[in-house]
C-alpha cells in the first residue's frame, strides 16, 4: 500500500476550516423568535447573559437583538413588583422546539429562576414566541407562544427587529401591536444590548 492512498492522508486543513464554517453558519436552519424578561437584579445584565448563553448553545446563532423595553408586571398590584426589562430576540438554529425549550429552561436556571408562583417576579423568563410558520396546540409548548399576540412587551421589540413579522396564525405583528397598544410599554433608550461577537 503506497502512501499516496487516500483512505490514510490526513486531512487537509482547508477541509477542517470548511466544515468548521459550515458549522458556524448551521445547515438548514429554522427561524426563531425568542423572549426575554427580567425584573429581579442587574436586569440588564441578566438579559445580556442570556442572549450570550443563546448565542453559547451548540446549533443556534442569535441574529439580531431588539431594543430594551421597560414593562409592569402582569396580574399584580402596581408598585408590588419591581417593572420587567423585556427584549426579543431573533435566532437561527438546528434545535427542534422541545431541544430549544430545554436550553431555555436551563438558562433560566442558570440565572436561579425560581417558579415558586405564577405571575411570580423572576430573575429571567426564556419564552419561545415562534418556531418558523410552527403552529401546535401541544401543552408543553404551545406554538406561536399562547399570549404573544395580546402582549405589547413582546410584539413591540419584535417589530424592532422584523417590521415584516406575523404571528402564525395570528397575523400581522405590526397591526397586532397596534390593535394592543403601548399601554405600561417604555422603550428604554437609554438601556442597549449587544448582540454577541
Amino acid at each position: 500500500m503506497s502512501s499516496s492512498d487516500p483512505t490514510v492522508q490526513p486531512v487537509p486543513a482547508s477541509v477542517v476550516e470548511q466544515v468548521d464554517a459550515a458549522d458556524v453558519t448551521l445547515s438548514n436552519p429554522k427561524r426563531a423568535v425568542i423572549s426575554l424578561g427580567s425584573n429581579l437584579g442587574n436586569r440588564l445584565e441578566t438579559l445580556q447573559g442570556a442572549i450570550d448563553a443563546l448565542e453559547d448553545t451548540p446549533g443556534l446563532r442569535v441574529k439580531a437583538v431588539s431594543p430594551v423595553y421597560e414593562t409592569e408586571p402582569w396580574g399584580v398590584e402596581p408598585g408590588t413588583q419591581p417593572s420587567y426589562f423585556n427584549a426579543v430576540v431573533l435566532v437561527k438554529t438546528t434545535l427542534p422546539p422541545d431541544s430549544l425549550l430545554e436550553r431555555g429552561h436551563a438558562i433560566e436556571e442558570a440565572f436561579e429562576r425560581v417558579r415558586d408562583e405564577r405571575w411570580g417576579p423572576r430573575t429571567l423568563d426564556v419564552d419561545i414566541v415562534a418556531y418558523q410558520d410552527v403552529v401546535s396546540a401541544d401543552p408543553v409548548l404551545t406554538l406561536p407562544h399562547p399570549r404573544a399576540h395580546e402582549r405589547a412587551f413582546v410584539l413591540a421589540p419584535w417589530h424592532d427587529v422584523d417590521p415584516e413579522a406575523t404571528v402564525p396564525g395570528r397575523g400581522a405583528v405590526v397591526e397586532l401591536l397596534a390593535a394592543v397598544g403601548l399601554d405600561g410599554v417604555q422603550p428604554r433608550v437609554d438601556l442597549e444590548l449587544r448582540l454577541p461577537e
